[in-house]
């Protein structure tokens, strides 16, 4: 028998009685979830009448905990837990939310200390580790790279504000230390990156074995290619459990107004401060942030990235409203087809 709390399973969601048994998602493939329950390691599917009909169930991500009927061959997912926390971004492809990772402690802001360093797309995965509900940790990789990084972590800094900042070597094990706060047993870490930045090889660290394959990166321009080809969590030999993300090079906002508070509070203590309530800060008088501008007490980068994130957000605001009114009548269609089908 597995024991679910060493999963991280909250004892209060456990179910007292009834067909349904507990489990984590662990892995999503097309239309089938890996999981971990009571009995080990099983497969499911979604139990068509809980997720496409009476209100539709969330879909289960890697790291949800759920209820599952113990039927032969794969099992079938009935309900989607409470989340403590969620992880999701913008997919470019559809403009819809694409789940990331659930009931995360710490996510761990993954950039490696070579040209992959970018302090705008760090920006934006505090701002989405910020709205998750999860603690963020910056994360700089790769520090036994030889030359000075003093200036990339100085970056690294000023955008994290109070959020830790860690510099670690994988191959070396230089800084690996610094983690062990975040990372106790039973708890749930996820690493999310761009391809390339170490994330893989970190966990192998972690776990002092090689659980997850790695690839170099190109000499050109320091990228690497997908070698997590799906969210993956693992618990390791400590009992910590970790989740390894693909690279996410493109990281769109969804609904992040949350997170851009957290990330960007040097930038919000100025607005609400200007003469005039609808004041579009350019060159209206009275403008409290072209004074912190001019002053420079504000970063100009600082308010540009600012302003594209929440504009992102606001766009994926409308889209999720547009969505679910769409989604709220095509549930009501299938109801009816089902009732008129089956009762």
């Amino acid at each position: 028998m597995t024991n679910l709390l060493d999963y991280g399973f909250p004892a209060e969601l456990l179910p007292q009685g009834g067909p349904a048994a507990p489990a984590r998602v662990t892995a999503v493939f097309k239309e089938r979830w890996q999981l971990i329950t009571p009995e080990g390691e099983r497969y499911g599917r979604l139990k068509t009448k809980e997720y496409y009909f009476d209100g539709g169930e969330d879909f289960p991500t890697t790291g949800d905990y759920v209820l599952a009927l113990p039927v032969p061959g794969d099992w079938q997912i009935v309900k989607t837990l409470p989340r403590k926390s969620f992880f999701s971004r913008m997919d470019s492809w559809h403009g819809t939310e694409q789940a990331v990772a659930a009931n995360i402690d710490t996510a761990f802001a993954v950039q490696s200390l070579n040209e992959n360093f970018n302090v705008k797309r760090l920006e934006r995965y505090l701002t989405l580790a910020w709205n998750s509900g999860a603690q963020p940790v910056v994360l700089l990789t790769k520090a036994d790279l030889p030359g000075e990084h003093g200036e990339m972590l100085k970056e690294a800094q000023g955008a994290a504000g109070e959020v830790p900042v860690l510099a670690v070597s994988a191959k070396r094990g230089l800084g690996m230390k610094s983690l062990e706060p975040y990372l106790r047993p039973g708890s749930t870490a996820a690493f999310l990156g761009s391809s390339g930045v170490g994330k893989s090889s970190l966990i192998n660290r972690l776990a002092g074995e090689e659980v997850m394959a790695t690839s170099g990166i190109r000499e050109s321009d320091s990228m690497g290619r997908h070698t997590t080809t799906h969210r993956q969590l693992l618990r390791l030999p400590s009992g910590v459990l970790v989740i390894d993300t693909p690279g996410m090079r493109e990281l769109g906002m969804w609904d992040a107004a949350g997170g851009l508070s957290e990330a960007f509070p040097d930038v919000e203590r100025f607005l609400g401060q200007c003469r005039f309530n609808d004041c579009r800060h350019e060159k209206e008088p009275g403008c409290a942030i072209q004074a912190a501008l001019s002053s420079g007490e504000l970063s100009k980068e600082r308010w540009e990235n600012y302003k594209l994130l929440a504009w992102e957000s606001q766009r994926s605001q409308r889209k999720k409203r547009g969505q679910a009114s769409k989604a709220l009548s095509k549930q009501q269609r299938q109801a009816s087809k089902y009732k008129k089908k089956f009762m």
